[in-house]
């Protein structure tokens, strides 16, 4: 198998109302399964969410990385995703998600580096024309000047990649502190000031609302890569409502390490 190029595949755009995070996780496993199948052609993926959330990655333990009582407190739902990585908080308003699925050979003879910085450059060159100066940072974080701006998780899926990554538009740092516990450990010493400077949100680096980042972002890909607008099918919907009902939802996947 030759490593293919962006633009020898027919990029499709899927980018609907907001639907809930665990709905958002098996969409996830069921896009990816059909790219990789040949079933449904490679596919940029712009989440909307209908409630705030934490994210873990696959491989993260829930008991280490969430305060479960504050996420009740808070009314947030805790997932867990296919992908592995570091656990994201997520407010509906604040946070840009995007996930791309993409058959293997995309990235065929490239490492992990590698792999993450050729999903991602896109990305960076729209935050540019923002006037943002941002660079991957390994392994998986978008970053600038001003701070981290996003991460980013990959899993592998028969024929197909799953690149996700989550940017921090605008953040509520103290209620993410209060919620992520890995966050506390790792500021617990500097003082809570610091927490917002951890993560640097593209509100105060861009001064535009977030729908008109999205639309840069996805001007952009459309430029570089070729992008047309497509819909969930039927089909795809139903069986990502099952496996969020069935799985991503259950206390069982929520609680599981491999």
């Amino acid at each position: 198998m030759m490593r293919s190029e962006w633009r020898d595949h027919d990029w499709q755009l899927i980018h609907t109302t907001p639907q809930s995070p665990s709905l958002h996780m098996a969409l996830d496993d069921v896009l990816v399964h059909e790219v990789g199948a040949g079933e449904r052609p490679p596919t940029l993926r712009i989440w909307e969410w209908a409630a705030p959330a934490v994210v873990i990655g696959r491989f993260q333990s829930l008991r280490n990385e969430v305060d479960l009582e504050a996420a009740q407190r808070h009314g947030i739902e805790v997932v867990r995703r296919i992908s592995g990585g570091g656990a994201m908080f997520i407010e509906p308003g604040n946070t840009i998600t995007y996930s791309i699925c993409a058959p293997l050979s995309l990235i065929k003879g490239l490492s992990f580096q590698q792999a993450y910085a050729c999903m991602d450059e896109w990305v960076i060159e729209a935050l540019a024309t923002l006037g943002i100066k941002a660079w991957y940072q390994p392994l998986n974080d978008i970053t600038s000047a001003g701070g981290k701006i996003a991460g980013a998780a990959q899993a592998h899926r028969g024929g197909a990649v799953l690149h996700h990554v989550t940017m921090a538009y605008d953040i509520d740092a103290a209620k993410m502190l209060d919620v992520l516990r890995i966050g506390r450990e790792k500021l617990s010493d500097k003082g809570t000031t610091s927490a917002a400077k951890r993560v640097d949100p593209l509100r105060s680096q861009t001064g535009l609302p977030r729908e008109a980042v999205i639309e840069r972002m996805i001007a952009t890909f459309r430029q570089r890569h070729g992008l047309t607008n497509d819909v969930l099918r039927a089909g795809e919907l139903a069986h990502a409502e099952a496996l969020a009902r069935e799985r991503f939802s259950s206390q069982a996947w929520l609680a599981d390490v491999p």
